[in-house]
């Protein structure tokens, strides 16, 4: 049994507590924050100021792969989730009579809620755990290490420091997400600087909060999905209690991005694309006013480096290790995955280099080739709301696969394995039969033009200067 001190009480810390415990390890969690989740979902979603979790108020959905792993590894949790108001959605309910099944469908339902439900219920589980202490308001503020000579520039960390003391641990794991100190902690300790990979998206989001009319459980079943133009993308995401958000994605180099703020403004560019306009045609009560998030990026930092591991005894999981932007959904499941591992291998010798480079490994063969599509998924975005331009060659077979998908399950099928992290795209879109069904489709609309879901520039002008 090992004992694991874990930094941050964000979804993938509460995860890693929770999913060590039941694995037989005691944990403490140490969080900055001295409010935690309740179940008092809108006073904590819309009334909680958490600076350092910037992400927390923006629309966020559980891919099957986050789903899949809740019900088999924690399912009470996912009950609780339920109990709150959160909702399924089968990706091939798209259509107006679903396919027939096949075996993996199971895989591609998303649960539609906002953050606060999963932290809730998370939390609500952790604090049942005999195993696991919870130290809220009580923020890391520095690295315990073992005494001695560095070898090779790597030091082991043997547990945590808060201005109440040392805390001694056999791993620490670090949730922290890309805002923590863990970088600095570690040069303080003399330890090589982690290897960052970072690719800016250029991209800016807005989103403004809803509610459905009472009675009315639901919203359109389509279109809800993100669809844009050359220069601006809409998206809707429903979430629970009748709760949805309304999201407007343009570049940041956009002369009509400041204007975005004013609800009024806000809502007009809205309803110029068919998802804005169909949900906001609900006569739905606005909870917020439009929430802004920029300055994005897709970073990945690894702890190791052509010498090996710069320390042991400390692994990185969710955006400590892969932050990725919102453009895919992606964080919560690869946050999910990491601290799952970390559950299942903390007893194996967690404070020797090998464990850190095992985990290293782990993470290239499972999160990193993720992270790579999300960065040329968010380049050819960032690219065009640039350019305006109009994509084509390779970059309009990819539009035209996902047009496609819409009309012919089939297609979406192989679509949604991708999306809901079951199937890498190389092999998922690469099958014979998909490529042939998307050739047939081009072939049948010789003036397709992708991406034209939306106004002119024109339009989108007058629309942003009221």
């Amino acid at each position: 049994m090992a004992h694991v001190a874990v930094i941050g009480g964000g979804v993938g810390g509460l995860a890693t507590a929770l999913l060590t415990a039941r694995h037989g390890h005691t944990v403490e969690l140490f969080e900055r924050d001295t409010r935690a989740p309740g179940t008092a979902l809108d006073r904590d979603f819309f009334g909680w100021h958490r600076p350092t979790v910037p992400q927390a108020t923006q629309p966020h959905v559980l891919l099957g792969a986050a789903r899949t792993l809740l019900r088999d590894e924690i399912p009470d949790v996912y009950a609780e989730m339920l109990r709150l108001g959160a909702r399924e959605r089968h990706e091939l309910d798209w259509f107006d009579v679903r396919p027939p099944a096949r075996p993996g469908d199971e895989e591609l339902v998303m649960l539609q809620a906002r953050r606060i439900v999963l932290e809730s219920a998370l939390l609500t589980a952790l604090r049942a755990e005999e195993g696991a202490v919870l130290r809220h308001g009580e923020p890391v503020t520095g690295l315990r290490t073992e005494p001695g000579v560095q070898a090779a520039g790597r030091v082991r960390v043997t547990g945590v420091v808060t201005k109440a003391g040392p805390y001694a641990a056999d791993l620490v794991v670090d949730a922290a997400g890309r805002r923590g100190g863990t970088e600095r902690w570690l040069a303080a300790a003399g330890c090589r600087p982690p290897v960052v990979e970072r690719h800016r998206t250029g991209l800016a989001y807005f989103c403004r909060w809803y509610r459905l009319p009472e009675g009315m459980q639901e919203g359109p079943r389509r279109p809800w999905a993100v669809t844009g133009g050359p220069f601006a993308g809409c998206a809707v995401f429903p979430a629970d209690n009748r709760v949805f958000a309304v999201t407007l994605i343009v570049h940041t180099r956009d002369s009509t991005r400041s204007a975005l703020r004013d609800p009024v403004l806000f809502e007009s560019a809205a309803r110029a694309f068919p998802p804005g306009e169909a949900w906001l045609d609900l006569g739905a009560e606005p909870l917020s006013d439009v929430l802004a998030t920029a300055s994005l990026d897709n970073r990945w930092s690894a702890l190791v480096d052509d010498h090996g591991p710069v320390v042991a005894g400390l692994v990185p999981i969710g955006d400590a290790i892969t932050h990725t932007n919102p453009t895919l959904g992606q964080g919560t499941s690869l946050a999910l995955w990491a601290a799952l591992r970390v559950a299942r291998t903390a007893g194996r010798e967690p404070g020797s280099a090998r464990y850190a480079a095992e985990h290293h490994a782990w993470a290239v063969r499972t999160l990193k080739p993720w992270f790579d599509f999300q960065v040329v998924a968010d380049a050819a975005i960032g690219e065009r709301f640039a350019t305006r331009a109009v994509r084509t060659g390779a970059a309009r077979e990819t539009a035209a696969l996902f047009d496609c998908a819409l009309e012919d399950p089939e297609v979406m099928r192989a679509r949604a394995r991708v999306r809901h992290l079951v199937e890498p795209p190389e092999r998922a879109y690469a099958d014979p039969g998909i490529r042939a069904r998307v050739a047939r489709w081009l072939a049948a609309r010789p003036g397709y033009v992708p991406n034209a879901v939306g106004p002119e520039r024109a339009e989108w002008e007058k629309l942003t200067q009221g």
